[in-house]
């Protein structure tokens, strides 16, 4: 006879002695804290939702993965962190590994009625960083010069030109951070009236008013549809000697236009060079919280670590701003129950319904989100995946909700509609105005950005260590050593400051962040 391993239920709380962690008292699935072998058996004290029972183990359970603490008839509700995850599509018995084969996707049924009595604690912001302020007052975590293509006709261009500027013709500019092109596939053959091409505008401008750009060269060809003039008009951008416009059909070809863009790059870094760190308040801070690579340990670990930080900020005056649409669905209630007012709460709604029509065009499904690596990681429906995304936010109010790289002019924690596409969303994040980018990831995604510095925050110890050269924090000793949620997110804040004023991250010494500049592209290309 197996003899049983006595369980007492932590809550929440995490011990590396324990098989497994119930996040919820009324869950009636766990998360496997080690592998769990076929037999195994443990005895499950009582609660006040269950008596005392025995459990064992029926299939070898991955780390990471659902185990199942009670009998869960098919069509009855799969519940983690207290919130629905699913419906059992066969009937799971007590110790069966949860996961794809017997969970399906329902919609949730949760109340999306908002709450008015969680609002925002500000202080006055006693926190410091040393940044870039600009002559509009904004202030920048870094000092670029952005060299933008308006089309994909003049990518190459731009590329070769910001090339000219490598460490050793920097070397006499402590103050410039780099010359960065921003170039992508797309500015004509589209519809200048659709959202796709009003995306790309905003995108456009955003980088070339971004408090962490110092200078910028713009570059089109001369006759596509995203032309340089109109945008500048429309978003209310005056050209100068930090803000410069070339098209190549005018200027005379590659070669001439390369070499005159170099000319004007020369023209206006001593003037970017020029400006110093000062110091600061928290307050000017604007953060793109983000995650990619998900796994099980992404919704206990990183993401509520990082959700504490970003209250740190917003209680300081700052912004926080989350995004990815598709990874919110299923746990929006969450969202609009901490809206300000009807108002963000009926905004969040609409982004969701727009969502669910545009997946319905496409012959898709909002619940096909979860990639190979999320379920391989032991996440399994949408909702699951969303509940564990939304802890990003922390617990301040909801303040607004915004556009694709639409600015954010409010401060607090706010939301950026985008696709849950990593690339697409922070490249967003980083043209409504975020200096600083936040991201979260269990599997190991070795994301990093310009003009805004990224931050990595592993999930769980066994990936920091095998990608330690990539990860800047491991919020994974929350279960591996019993750190705190609030330790682990107060670290998390220290080095947000620490980067804002100037310590790179290690994607920056890297040198990622040339072609993770990816504007969201929606609509026929013609």
């Amino acid at each position: 006879m197996v003899e049983a391993t006595p369980v007492v239920w932590l809550d929440g709380k995490e011990s590396t002695s324990q098989p497994f962690l119930r996040l919820a008292e009324t869950d009636n699935v766990a998360v496997a804290l080690r592998t769990l072998k076929e037999g195994e058996a443990f005895e499950l004290p009582a609660s006040d939702v269950a008596p005392s029972q025995s459990l064992t183990i029926r299939a070898r359970i991955m780390k990471g993965h659902k185990v199942a603490l009670q009998a869960i008839g098919t069509g009855q509700r799969v519940r983690k962190y207290a919130q629905l995850i699913g419906l059992a599509s066969q009937d799971i018995a007590a110790g069966d590994h949860v996961h794809s084969h017997n969970l399906s996707f329902t919609l949730n049924d949760a109340t999306n009625q908002r709450q008015t009595d969680r609002q925002s604690t500000l202080i006055n912001s006693t926190d410091t960083f040393q940044g870039y302020r600009r002559a509009d007052g904004r202030v920048g975590t870094r000092n670029f010069i952005a060299v933008i293509s308006s089309v994909n006709c003049s990518a190459t261009v731009a590329n070769r030109i910001a090339a000219a500027f490598d460490d050793q013709a920097l070397s006499a500019f402590g103050n410039v951070d780099g010359v960065a092109a921003f170039t992508h596939g797309t500015g004509c053959g589209m519809d200048s009236a659709g959202e796709g091409f009003q995306n790309l505008q905003r995108v456009l401008a955003g980088y070339a008013r971004h408090p962490n750009v110092g200078g910028v060269l713009l570059v089109g060809l001369g006759c596509e549809t995203s032309q340089i003039a109109g945008t500048l008009e429309a978003h209310k951008l005056a050209s100068g000697p930090l803000l410069r416009t070339m098209n190549i059909q005018t200027t005379g070809g590659h070669v001439k236009t390369i070499e005159r863009g170099v000319e004007l790059i020369n023209s206006m870094i001593e003037e970017v060079n020029a400006i110093e760190r000062e110091s600061c308040p928290a307050s000017d801070l604007t953060l793109a919280l983000q995650c990619g690579g998900s796994d099980a340990w992404s919704g206990i670990t990183a993401n509520p670590a990082l959700g504490y930080a970003a209250d740190l900020l917003v209680q300081q005056g700052g912004t926080a701003v989350l995004a990815e649409t598709p990874e919110i669905y299923g746990a929006e209630h969450l969202l609009t129950q901490r809206a300000a007012s009807d108002d963000v709460a009926d905004a969040l709604m609409s982004r969701i319904e727009w969502w669910q029509d545009y997946v319905a065009r496409n012959d898709g499904s909002l619940d096909n989100n979860p990639s190979p690596g999320n379920k391989l990681g032991g996440l399994t429906t949408i909702l699951e995946k969303s509940l564990g995304a939304v802890a990003k936010g922390g617990t301040t109010s909801l303040n607004g909700v915004y556009r694709y790289a639409e600015q954010v002019d409010r401060k607090g924690f706010v939301f950026m509609d985008s696709p849950g596409y990593d690339p697409a969303s922070v490249t967003g994040q980083i043209a409504c105005g975020c200096n600083l980018v936040s991201f979260t990831t269990g599997r190991g995604s070795t994301f990093g950005s310009k003009p805004a510095p990224c931050i990595k925050i592993a999930t769980n110890t066994d990936m920091y260590r095998q990608l330690e050269d990539d990860m800047d924090i491991n919020a994974g000793t929350i279960v591996s050593d019993g750190d705190s949620v609030a330790a682990v997110g107060t670290r998390i804040y220290q080095q947000l400051l620490k980067v804002a004023s100037g310590t790179p991250t290690l994607s920056e010494t890297h040198g990622l962040g040339d072609h993770e500049f990816v504007p969201w592209q929606i609509g026929a290309t013609m």
